[in-house]
């Protein structure tokens, strides 16, 4: 991880310094000379006028292992061959255009966010009446709702089955539920026809805003249960239910004691945000975009196998393609980066250690 990482960061650089030479077009051989001083220290070597500095020296000579403060001159030779190895491969991907793959230019968006986005806010930047304040605005954000757990047996009116008969058939197996209500699981994988028939009918721990696929009178008949209740018939847009109420969680609210770390990683996720849309900003104000509005229109979309990085319209940043093996868990869509409680490549962890 540590070699992908730092060819990875070379690119980054090499790339501009490719196209800025007309290397990305044809117009000529890339120039590899250059690369600033505080970044990569003192140059001791050049790779086809590309310098290896005592920086990434001294890295790669730290790697040898924690007992070994110095190294002789058979050693630090064969760090600095390995080092030379990288530059040459780097400088043929290059010449071989590999940073036009969107893979790695996914990569390369990993190194440059982190460096001028989200290596530019630390926990220290917030103080704690800034969170506290954040919090006491947010406090509906913080409060863990109520929750029913569900289990359900559908019957649905299908091809051949009329309404009438579908509701005969799920008053049937409602006289069975109610004969031998801790047998509910085992009716429910007999008869349910929802999708959820194979964990027993269990649909999980719903609160009353609902679960995508779940008819919202469900939800609705269940919070009005008492534990281990069984419903009578429930007519729904899907069919005809019968539902029993397994368990039940009150809402909790926290204190901000309780949820700092929450509070600190939402605060984060909000100054990231504002910092992306202000770097890119500065970045669109100097380019030129031009789009054929009419091909736009036109194109036929052709589906690929998978799902696209970070979902539709998006790419996501983070987990092993992050740079330094950062969390992930930020996808950035049209409009900015959004967070799923996840610190995006690059960030901070933050805890409570503020």
């Amino acid at each position: 991880m540590k070699f992908r990482y730092s060819v990875v960061a070379l690119a980054l650089a090499g790339s501009a310094l490719a196209v800025g030479c007309g290397g990305g077009s044809g117009g000529g051989a890339p120039d590899f000379s250059g690369g600033a001083t505080e970044e990569i220290g003192e140059p001791i070597a050049h790779v086809n006028g590309m310098p290896v500095g005592t920086v990434e020296f001294d890295q790669a000579a730290s790697r040898r292992g924690p007992g070994e403060t110095d190294l002789d001159a058979a050693a630090r030779k064969e760090v600095l061959d390995k080092l030379v190895e990288e530059k040459l491969l780097y400088q043929e991907a290059v010449r071989q255009k590999i940073d036009r793959d969107p893979k790695i230019q996914k990569m390369m968006v990993n190194t440059l966010l982190k460096k001028e986005v989200y290596g530019t806010i630390k926990n220290n930047d917030i103080t704690d009446d800034e969170l506290k304040k954040y919090f006491d605005e947010h406090k509906d954000e913080f409060i863990v709702p109520a929750k029913v757990q569900i289990k359900d047996i559908l019957i649905k009116v299908e091809a051949g089955k009329t309404e009438d008969d579908a509701k005969k058939e799920a008053e049937r197996i409602l006289g069975e539920v109610k004969a031998k209500p801790d047998q509910f699981k085992e009716l429910a994988i007999k008869y349910s026809q929802g999708p959820y028939a194979r964990r027993g009918g269990d649909l999980g721990f719903v609160s009353t805003k609902g679960k995508p696929g779940v008819d919202q009178k469900i939800v609705d008949e269940a919070f009005k249960m008492e534990k281990d209740q069984i419903s009578g018939v429930i007519k729904a847009d899907d069919g005809f239910h019968i539902i029993t109420v397994a368990n039940k969680r009150e809402q909790v609210e926290r204190t901000f004691d309780q949820m700092k770390s929450s509070v600190l990683r939402k605060v984060k996720s909000e100054r990231y945000k504002e910092k992306y849309d202000a770097y890119v900003a500065g970045i669109k104000k100097n380019a030129k975009v031009e789009v054929d509005e009419k091909k736009l229109a036109d194109h036929k979309i052709e589906r690929k196998a998978g799902p696209a990085p970070g979902g539709p319209g998006g790419l996501q940043l983070g987990g092993e393609d992050a740079p330094g093996g950062m969390p992930g868990g930020l996808t950035i869509r049209p409009g900015g980066p959004t967070a799923g409680g996840a610190l995006p490549a690059g960030a901070e962890e933050g805890g409570d250690a503020h």
